[in-house]
Parts: structure tokens; sequence; C-alpha cells
């Protein structure tokens, strides 16, 4: 694998280039295919399936895809995985165009762009320590997180709102056209991403199990990674059922074009957070920064259902997205540091296995107390139940069990080098 530059450099902003276009299209295809269901079916428990299956292939192949990063060219996955979304939504924008859609199609095609995201995203968060060197990771983060903020919630959901106004097919349309142009610039990246291995070729189980055992070993990874679970669990619980909170009139009653701007306040404090995380992280330490952010994230899902009123929802989702992405630059980063190379992959994917694999349970809970309770009382649990997250953080995620586990660490990157 090719040296990491000084500074963030050019390799680093063609991929920050990339993921900004394909963030867009993610942004207007998310509230593209959210009104499209709501067109086909007003059931929670429906609705909350095309969530299920979206992120049902984080628990199936988490695994397999860390084992693949591992063995594959990071960069050459990423190219195919643009490519294959491309495919997908322009097959289901022929099918919305021709008047052929159906709950049945958005779960076959959510579950196949499933699919793309897990290798893509566990490819992706491998290839920045190739690309930026260790010092710059919190920055070019950061800056990463901004572009995928700004595009996906702040740009995204306001312009699919307004696109599916003309016509769904078009909003699905155009972001498979930016799924194209966001391919072409990894293209253009160039390189080997590929990471160095020594010994003889191994199994893919045996990889797979290296990787696990690793993070299970790893108390402060392994608990940071459960907490996430649980985290996603809980907030994919609300997400599954949001727009019907957002679009009903016991709700929010916001048009197409509400239901798309109220999704980009979480952006706005995401962008923020993505420039203030590094200089939190240095004023106020990283477990506290972490401590904050969860504190926000469970008064953020508290508060749409205590409240019907959109400026309630959307300031505490600003605040939410200010912490939400400080806790991303920090964990992130972490982990890009202290994990091997040649375990990056591996470790990540049975990382995002724990913090992910939890969100397709997670929206099929919050369908099912959609259903019993409502949707307000979706968010009064899920809530609740994340400040709870307080108190194994507090008790294992410290200061100085991040600062023991950076020298660990440099230790045995010494080691290696001598």
């Amino acid at each position: 694998m090719e040296a990491a530059p000084q500074g963030l450099g050019g390799r680093y902003w063609k991929v920050w280039t990339s993921s900004a276009v394909a963030n867009l299209g993610d942004g207007v295809f998310q509230v593209a295919i959210a009104l499209l269901a709501v067109r086909l079916t007003r059931s929670p428990a429906l609705i909350s399936g095309v969530a299920l299956a979206a992120r049902l292939p984080w628990l199936v192949l988490a695994l397999p895809a860390g084992a693949l990063a591992d063995r594959l060219d990071r960069r050459r996955t990423m190219v195919r995985c643009n490519v294959a979304r491309t495919l997908l939504l322009g097959a289901l924008a022929a099918a919305v165009a021709f008047d052929a859609a159906s709950i049945a199609l958005l779960y076959v095609v959510a579950l196949a762009l499933g699919v793309a995201e897990v290798l893509f995203d566990t490819s992706a968060q491998t290839l920045m320590p190739a690309v930026v060197e260790k010092d710059h990771l919190s920055r070019a983060n950061g800056r990463l997180f901004a572009a995928e903020l700004v595009t996906n919630q702040f740009v995204g959901p306001p312009l699919g709102g307004l696109l599916v106004t003309i016509s769904v097919a078009l909003a699905v349309g155009s972001s498979a056209a930016l799924y194209a142009v966001a391919a072409s610039a990894l293209v253009l990246l160039g390189g080997d991403y590929r990471s160095a291995r020594s010994g003889p070729p191994s199994r893919i189980r045996t990889d797979i199990a290296e990787g696990l055992a690793y993070l299970w070993r790893h108390r402060l990874l392994r608990t940071l990674a459960l907490l996430l679970g649980a985290q996603n669990l809980l907030s994919m619980a609300t997400q599954s059922v949001f727009v019907l909170y957002a679009v009903s009139r016991s709700g929010l009653g916001l048009s197409d074009v509400g239901v798309g701007l109220l999704f980009t306040t979480f952006a706005i404090g995401g962008f923020l957070g993505s420039f203030v995380a590094p200089p939190l992280e240095k004023a106020l330490g990283r477990a506290r920064v972490l401590q904050i952010a969860l504190f926000a994230a469970g008064i953020g899902l508290l508060v749409p259902g205590l409240f019907v009123n959109v400026a309630a929802v959307a300031a505490s989702s600003i605040v939410s997205g200010i912490f939400v992405v400080g806790w991303n630059v920090v964990t992130v980063s972490l982990r890009q540091r202290i994990i091997p190379d040649e375990l990056l992959g591996r470790a990540n994917a049975t990382y995002r296995l724990l913090g992910w694999g939890t969100m397709p349970i997670g929206a099929a809970v919050g369908g099912a107390l959609g259903e019993l309770l409502g949707v307000r009382g979706v968010f009064l649990i899920a809530g609740g139940a994340t400040l709870l997250l307080l108190v194994p953080l507090l008790v294992v995620v410290t200061e100085a069990a991040i600062e023991a586990a950076d020298r660990e660490s440099d230790g045995a990157a010494a080691g290696t080098n001598a």
C-alpha cells in the first residue's frame, strides 16, 4: 500500500469530492424513497420494513466485507459499489416512471443498496490512513464528515423533496447520476490501496476470526462498539417511523418540501460539529466529548416524543447533530490510529457489525412500537434508554483508557519499525 502523503494532499481531496457527490445522491434518495413509501402505504410496520431491508446487510455481511477489505484493493471496491448503486437506482427510476413501483420492490432495492453500502463503507474507512498521516486523521475525518453532512442532509433532502414534487422518478434518477459521478472521481484517484500482508494465504474464515479476536480483546474498542450498537438500535427505531410523525396530522403535518427541510437541521449541527470536534477534543478530552455527545443524542430523541413543535424538533436536531458528529470524529479517528493496517478492515468490520448490525433490529422494533404505542411513544422509549447508556460510558471509556490505547499502538508500531 502506498505511503500517506504529508498533510491532506490531492489524493485526499479526490476522496473528499467523491464522498461529497455520493452523499448528495444519497441525501436526495433518502427523502425520495421515504416519500415514495408513504405514497404506497401508511402502515408503520411496512414503512419501517424499508429501513430494515436497507440495514439488514450490516448484520449479515459486515464480517466478510471486512475480510475482503483487507484482501482487495479498497479503491476498486468502492468504484464497483458506486457503479452498482447507479444501476440499481436507474432501474428503480424506470419502474417509478412506468408506475410499476411497489413496497416489495422498495424492499429489494433497499436490500441491494444496503449490500453495496456495507462493502463501500468498510473499504472507505480503511482507505483513509493510506491517504493522510495519522496526525491529520481528526482534521481529515472532520472535513469529510462536513462534506457528507452538507450534501447528505443539508442540500440533498430539500433538493430531494423539491424533485419529488416534480417527479419521484426524476429524484431517484438524479441519485443514480450522482453515484456515477462519484465513481468517476475514485477512478481518477488511481494508485494501489491493497493492504500489505505477509505469510501464506489464509481462508476468509480465519481472517474473520482474527478480526473478531482483536476487537473482543480490546476492552475500549469493544465497549465503544457495543455502545454504538445500542445507540443505533434506538436511533433507527425512531428513524424508521419519523416520516409518519413528520407528515401526519397528529404530528407535524409537513409537506414534502417541509420534510426535506426538517431533515437538514441535523446536518446544520453536524456541519458545525465537524469543525468544532477537533478543538473540543483538545480542550475537553476525547472521553468528555463522547459523554456530551451521548447525552445530546438522548435528549434529541426525547424531544419529538414530548413536543409536537417544528421549532423544538429542529433545535434539538441541530444540537444532536453537533455532538453525534463529534462522537464520530473521535471514535473513527481513534480506530484508524490504533488498529494495525493489516487488521483494519476486519477489526473495523467487527466494530461496525456490533455498531450497525443492530439497526435492522431497531427498525423492526420501531415499527412494532409504533403500531402498539403510536409514533411519539417510540421517541420517548428510545430517548430514555439512550440516556441510560451514559453509565457504562462513564465507567469504561475514560481519558486514561483512551491514552493507554494510543500508547500501546505507538509502542507496537515502533516495535514493527525497529
